[in-house]
Protein backbone atom coordinates (compact mmCIF):
# COMPACT_ATOMS: atom_id res chain seq x y z
CA UNK A 1 0.00 0.00 0.00
CA UNK A 2 1.51 3.59 -1.23
CA UNK A 3 1.26 6.02 1.76
CA UNK A 4 0.21 9.97 -0.02
CA UNK A 5 2.62 12.85 1.42
CA UNK A 6 1.11 16.23 1.41
CA UNK A 7 2.43 19.55 2.41
CA UNK A 8 1.10 21.83 3.79
CA UNK A 9 -0.20 24.57 0.90
CA UNK A 10 1.76 27.69 1.47
CA UNK A 11 0.40 30.85 -0.67
CA UNK A 12 4.17 32.17 -0.81
CA UNK A 13 5.16 28.98 -3.12
CA UNK A 14 2.84 30.80 -5.73
CA UNK A 15 3.42 34.40 -5.53
CA UNK A 16 5.55 34.41 -8.72
CA UNK A 17 5.69 38.02 -9.94
CA UNK A 18 3.96 41.38 -8.79
CA UNK A 19 1.12 41.20 -10.26
CA UNK A 20 0.23 38.01 -8.42
CA UNK A 21 1.47 39.87 -5.42
CA UNK A 22 -1.27 42.98 -6.17
CA UNK A 23 -3.73 40.31 -6.89
CA UNK A 24 -3.10 38.53 -3.41
CA UNK A 25 -2.76 41.96 -1.41
CA UNK A 26 -6.25 42.97 -3.24
CA UNK A 27 -7.75 39.53 -1.81
CA UNK A 28 -6.85 40.68 1.58
CA UNK A 29 -7.70 43.68 1.74
CA UNK A 30 -11.23 42.74 0.67
CA UNK A 31 -11.63 40.62 3.73
CA UNK A 32 -9.80 42.89 6.40
CA UNK A 33 -13.37 44.30 6.75
CA UNK A 34 -14.11 40.57 9.06
CA UNK A 35 -10.41 40.09 9.41
CA UNK A 36 -8.61 43.11 10.63
CA UNK A 37 -5.31 40.61 10.24
CA UNK A 38 -5.69 40.24 6.65
CA UNK A 39 -3.67 42.65 5.22
CA UNK A 40 -0.53 42.12 7.39
CA UNK A 41 -0.92 38.31 7.77
CA UNK A 42 -0.93 38.60 3.68
CA UNK A 43 2.02 41.33 3.68
CA UNK A 44 4.04 38.65 5.54
CA UNK A 45 3.11 36.06 2.74
CA UNK A 46 4.58 37.93 0.34
CA UNK A 47 7.92 39.02 2.26
CA UNK A 48 8.35 35.45 2.94
CA UNK A 49 8.29 34.60 -0.95
CA UNK A 50 10.33 36.80 -2.01
CA UNK A 51 14.33 38.07 0.35
CA UNK A 52 12.53 38.79 3.87
CA UNK A 53 16.21 40.02 5.17
CA UNK A 54 16.70 42.42 2.05
CA UNK A 55 12.76 43.44 2.49
CA UNK A 56 13.69 44.22 6.62
CA UNK A 57 16.73 46.10 5.26
CA UNK A 58 14.93 48.44 2.79
CA UNK A 59 11.99 48.63 5.77
CA UNK A 60 14.54 49.39 7.94
CA UNK A 61 13.77 46.80 10.73
CA UNK A 62 15.76 43.53 11.51
CA UNK A 63 14.63 40.63 10.07
CA UNK A 64 13.40 38.82 12.84
CA UNK A 65 11.73 42.34 14.16
CA UNK A 66 9.63 42.11 10.45
CA UNK A 67 8.69 38.94 10.40
CA UNK A 68 7.44 39.03 14.22
CA UNK A 69 5.36 42.12 12.85
CA UNK A 70 3.79 40.28 9.69
CA UNK A 71 3.16 37.02 11.63
CA UNK A 72 -0.10 36.04 12.63
CA UNK A 73 -0.11 36.94 15.59
CA UNK A 74 1.93 39.94 14.43
CA UNK A 75 0.45 43.42 15.36
CA UNK A 76 2.44 45.73 12.85
CA UNK A 77 2.24 49.77 13.15
CA UNK A 78 0.37 51.38 10.31
CA UNK A 79 3.72 53.44 9.02
CA UNK A 80 5.59 49.54 9.00
CA UNK A 81 2.55 48.20 7.44
CA UNK A 82 3.39 51.30 4.31
CA UNK A 83 6.88 50.64 4.02
CA UNK A 84 6.84 47.32 3.35
CA UNK A 85 4.27 48.37 0.44
CA UNK A 86 6.66 50.87 -0.97
CA UNK A 87 9.64 48.28 -0.15
CA UNK A 88 7.57 45.91 -2.42
CA UNK A 89 6.98 48.16 -5.02
CA UNK A 90 3.45 48.34 -4.38
CA UNK A 91 1.27 51.63 -3.59
CA UNK A 92 -1.96 51.87 -1.29
CA UNK A 93 -4.73 53.71 -2.81
CA UNK A 94 -8.12 54.27 -2.50
CA UNK A 95 -11.02 54.83 -5.22
CA UNK A 96 -14.32 56.33 -5.06
CA UNK A 97 -17.31 53.61 -5.44
CA UNK A 98 -20.48 55.97 -4.96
Amino acid sequence: MTTEQFRRFDPADYLENIEDVAAYLQIALEDSADDPSAVPRALGVIARSGNMSELARTVGMSRDGLYKALSDNGNPTWSTVLKVCEALGLKLTFHAVA
